[in-house]
């Protein structure tokens, strides 16, 4: 979907696909008949956009083959989808048994992170939309915080430097950017504000950014004001918006609340746990069924969040509860001003498979309804800040 700010900026807005299985080409154009083009449909909207999550092997495949870049691009277009941002955090296995810290690897240490973005980079601009200015692909940020080290802080410097200067060819040859947006994440190298100052400050150039994933922010406790702010004082603009709502529990210490906090405890993603503190987070746990239990559980004597995306329009029955108050706080700050601060917002909640059961979707149809409702409730909230919807 596109909307329209006063300022004249389009905002794309479309459902990220990690939400998705497959990492093959042929199972890729599958999920467009399974999922995308029933979510347009149910949403009635002319086009939808898709934030394409490409593993490794099919992007390298594809990077390598422009003829099947542009029937993938056909395909798209023939289903009234579109592509103006990729989602490069997973480098493949997103759907393992157990993924867990498994999902940061290789980091931006490594060859391997530098290639997949460049792959990544590359498919995309043969993807964008006659009429994007440019594309945009969030990226893991950094590496997950143990261990980190003067060696790796050179080593991912390097693979940056290298990242942007192939970005800069690219342009060049296809007329157009694609940007790179650097997501921190709670429990990795970049997650706090100070963090991203001293870790992502003196990027340079219009080809690096952050990508803002709220469900992130929430979890970290700070408040988004304060973060734009810093973000504009250190001269990082917000390429991306991931728009997700966190697992919020506001009396951890109720025997009731943690029942029901358990149900959310599942073995493929990583769910950190922030306890509340003045000013930030006081306590953390690297996953949720640490927080609960044994030598690393967090006291509970201050509410919870908890990595864990939940649906944007159905929150989780009480005793617990969504950030979606710290989303809609987001999206005002970057979109309900004289100018939008962004213009490329993806629906995350990859998280769909494994919600408590009573929670989970069955089927295709399900699935597809959840996704709609999520994509209608951000169109919403867009649209009540003042945006237009943009129509073919």
């Amino acid at each position: 979907m596109r909307l329209r700010h006063a300022d004249g900026t389009t905002v794309h807005l479309g459902y990220c696909t990690n939400v998705h299985p497959a990492e093959d080409l042929a199972g890729i154009v599958g999920q467009l008949d399974h999922y995308a083009l029933p979510v347009r449909e149910r949403l009635g909207a002319d086009r939808l956009g898709l934030g394409l999550w490409l593993a490794h092997d099919v992007a390298r495949e594809l990077a390598a083959d422009r003829t099947a870049v542009a029937r993938l691009r056909a395909e798209l277009d023939s289903r009234g989808l579109e592509v103006v941002t990729l989602n490069g955090f997973p480098y493949r296995g997103f759907h393992a048994p157990v993924v867990k810290h498994a999902v940061y690897s290789p980091d931006w240490t490594s060859q391997a992170r530098l290639d997949y973005t460049l792959d990544l980079a590359q498919v995309l601009s043969g993807l964008l939309p006659d009429d994007a200015p440019h594309g945009s692909i969030s990226t893991l940020p950094l590496a997950w915080r143990d261990p980190w080290d003067a060696d790796r802080r050179a080593a991912a410097g390097q693979r940056i430097r290298a990242l942007e200067a192939g970005l800069a060819a690219q342009a060049d040859r296809d007329g157009r950017p694609v940007r790179v947006a650097f997501e921190p994440e709670p429990g990795c190298a970049v997650e706090t504000a100070e963090q991203i100052e001293r870790e992502l400050t003196g990027l340079g150039g219009d080809l690096l950014g952050l990508c803002l994933d709220v469900c992130h922010l929430a979890v970290s406790y700070e408040d988004p004001a304060q973060v734009l702010d810093r973000l504009a004082a250190a001269g990082l603009a917000v390429v991306k918006v991931q728009a997700s709502c966190a697992l919020q529990a506001d009396d951890p210490s109720d025997p009731a609340v943690r029942e029901a906090l358990a149900a959310f405890v599942e073995p493929r993603f990583l769910h950190q746990t922030r306890e509340a503190g003045t000013g930030g987070a006081a306590h953390a746990a690297d996953d949720l069924g640490e927080a609960l239990s044994g030598p690393g559980a967090l006291p509970g004597a201050a509410p919870w969040r908890v990595h864990f995306h939940v649906p944007l329009h159905a929150p989780p029955e009480p005793p617990l509860a969504g950030t979606s108050a710290v989303l809609e706080q987001t999206l005002g700050l970057l979109f309900g001003g004289p100018a939008a601060l962004a213009d490329h917002v993806e629906v995350e909640t990859y998280t769909w498979s494994v919600l408590p059961a009573d929670r989970r979707p069955e089927g295709a149809d399900a699935l597809v309804a959840g996704i709609a409702a999520e994509v209608a409730w951000a169109a919403g909230t867009l649209t009540d800040l003042g945006l237009k919807e943009v129509t073919a």
